[in-house]
């Protein structure tokens, strides 16, 4: 397993957004409405002029195509969001997948699954294992060419779909991401990280959201819990997280779980940037860790620039 320690000087930009986020927290008694109109109104937003935006139903799940200027069709990367199971949508992810789309010279499709807890386990699981089937068996993706990426809760619907779908003899992708991801839902109890300084996660959000998604199914099955799944025959995997993310032990535990079972894993802890920084489009930090994730995507995907 390849481990880095990303720490530097936080960047002007970064140090204004902690102390943003530090004076409007969350509120932990916000109605699952308000939760979700402040998610919209945080990451929603059109994508950067010139991305292309294509709707599409991938094997009867919503979802977007999205693909920067001059990035040619032959690789697909797949998003899984994160939001944990019951907020967020398309519009929250289109910067993302379109900086994705560009440095990994990708087309990507951002899932819209079901959320909780209008509908529980497993409708979102269920989501996921259907759009990348239809990815191969309908679009063509060529495995070879194809990657996956999930955030946070979309770790774990990812990760979770790839162990089903290889049981099912389905063929891998050339390479897995995941980034500040939740792959533990059994957080009954669970202390947060003595050095967690995350103003956007907390255990307490942890727990509502597995309450909300599990509806009393158990939290250990690995197709919500992944790291309670044998990892062997997964694609590499890229991990990032920040080093004062509540989910950092889950990240670690991911990369250390999966490299035990035989899986290439690249873990990068990031010093002092908060749950899924990457969505914060301004943050050199951000600019910098989707340039890591496109130069992993792209070494194994395959497909060279092309600079005619």
């Amino acid at each position: 397993m390849s481990t880095g320690e990303l720490s530097g000087r936080p960047s002007a930009e970064l140090a204004e957004l902690l102390a943003a986020l530090a004076a409007s927290p969350p509120d932990p008694d916000a109605s699952l409405a308000d939760r979700r109109a402040r998610s919209a109104a945080t990451f929603g937003g059109p994508p950067p002029p010139g991305v292309r935006v294509d709707p599409v139903v991938a094997g009867g799940v919503p979802a977007e195509w999205v693909r920067a200027p001059g990035v040619p069709d032959r690789a697909v990367t797949l998003l899984v969001r994160g939001g944990g199971f019951c907020i967020g949508g398309v519009a929250g992810r289109r910067r993302l997948a379109a900086a994705i789309s560009a440095h990994a010279r990708t087309s990507v499709l951002v899932l819209d699954y079901r959320l909780a807890p209008e509908h529980p386990f497993p409708a979102a699981f269920d989501d996921v294992v259907a759009a990348y089937r239809w990815l191969l068996d309908e679009h063509g993706a060529d495995p070879a060419r194809l990657g996956v990426l999930g955030d946070s809760a979309g770790g774990s619907l990812l990760l979770g779909a790839l162990v089903a779908l290889r049981d099912e003899g389905v063929a891998m992708p050339a390479a897995a991401v995941a980034l500040s991801p939740w792959v533990d839902l059994d957080v009954a109890g669970r202390p947060a990280p003595p050095d967690a300084v995350d103003p956007l996660v907390t255990v307490e959000t942890l727990q509502l959201s597995a309450q909300w998604y599990l509806a009393g199914a158990s939290a250990r099955d690995p197709r919500m819990s992944p790291v309670n799944a044998d990892l062997t025959g997964l694609p590499p995997l890229l991990v990032q997280v920040g080093s004062g993310e509540v989910l950092r032990t889950d990240a670690q535990r991911l990369a250390d779980l999966a490299s035990a079972a035989g899986v290439e894993v690249t873990l990068q802890v990031w010093d002092g940037v908060p749950h899924v920084w990457h969505l914060f489009a301004h943050l050199p930090e951000a600019h910098r860790a989707i340039a890591r994730i496109g130069e992993f995507l792209l070494a194994r995907t395959g497909v060279p620039v092309d600079r005619r």
